[in-house]
């Protein structure tokens, strides 16, 4: 993806859109940008409208107010839809971007037609909120790339890391060029939102799909299990030897992950059941 296919909402939005079809809206991670999303395009757009935004505070969109809540940033994404013509979309979103997706499913169900979260949390022990508070402070002392380096080992396998130096490099650029207090924001929320509507989780009818890598360490199979309990039918898949930026590491298998998912919501069967 280029920028300059970018475009921007009335209320200052960047956006890609590719392709035709259901509407598929893609919302990256915190310190990210929708640039994250070349290998989703390349997979989903030769099948669907795929939409990707620069969460508040991140790439070329406008920055969140202070007290911005979760609700804020899923009323940025009803903005995106409003600007589109769209009334729903099937929302896929990664990390911090599935807990906008939750926040979105439950402000705005009517405008969903299917929900997948990746890599995202829910219900962290004490020992992992603790370790995330810290790198919150972290960010806040030192600016958004403070933790770069250890975020990398997260995320990445060392071969991927090796065999892909050039795109590691623009993802740790990427980091370091965030705005500091639009990433605080946001990475605040990121570490204190993981309970965001448990309570009511089981109120999201749509179909929907949990999915993570085998080792990802903050993002865990048992946080995806816990999640799609709390969602009735919620499918949970679990990606042998992936880490948490399993999208950019594997994506081949990752959009064989979505494009099954995606082509269950149009058949007539309901979407159920668990798989790992």
């Amino acid at each position: 993806m280029h920028p300059s296919m970018a475009q921007t909402t009335p209320a200052g939005t960047s956006y890609l859109c590719q392709g035709s079809g259901r509407p598929v809206v893609l919302i990256h991670g915190v310190g990210l940008n929708k640039e994250m999303w070349g290998g989703q395009f390349v997979g989903l757009a030769p099948r669907y409208q795929v939409i990707a935004y620069d969460m508040l505070g991140h790439g070329a969109s406008q920055p969140p107010a202070s007290d911005a809540t979760l609700a804020s940033y899923a009323a940025q994404l009803a903005e995106l839809l409003d600007h589109l013509q769209l009334a729903q979309a099937t929302v896929i979103g990664f990390s911090m971007g599935g807990l906008v997706a939750r926040a979105f499913a439950l402000h705005y169900p009517e405008r969903l037609q299917g929900l997948v979260i990746l890599n995202s949390v829910f219900r962290r022990t004490a020992e992992q909120r603790q370790g995330v508070l810290a790198r919150t402070d972290q960010a806040a002392a030192m600016g958004p790339d403070a933790n770069a380096e250890a975020a990398l080992a997260r995320w990445f396998s060392q071969e991927y890391q090796a065999a892909s130096a050039a795109q590691i490099s623009a993802i740790r650029q990427i980091l370091a060029g965030n705005d500091p207090q639009g990433y605080l924001t946001t990475y605040r929320l990121f570490a204190t939102e993981d309970m965001y509507g448990a309570e009511a989780l089981d109120s999201i009818k749509v179909p929907t799909l949990i999915a993570t890598g085998e080792l990802d360490p903050g993002s865990t199979p048992e946080m995806a299990r816990q999640l799609a309990d709390c969602i009735t039918g919620a499918e949970v898949v679990v990606l042998r030897e992936q880490r948490h930026m399993m999208a950019v590491e594997a994506p081949k298998e990752v959009n064989q992950m979505l494009l099954r998912f995606l082509r269950r919501i149009e058949s007539p069967l309901q979407l159920s059941g668990r798989a790992s």
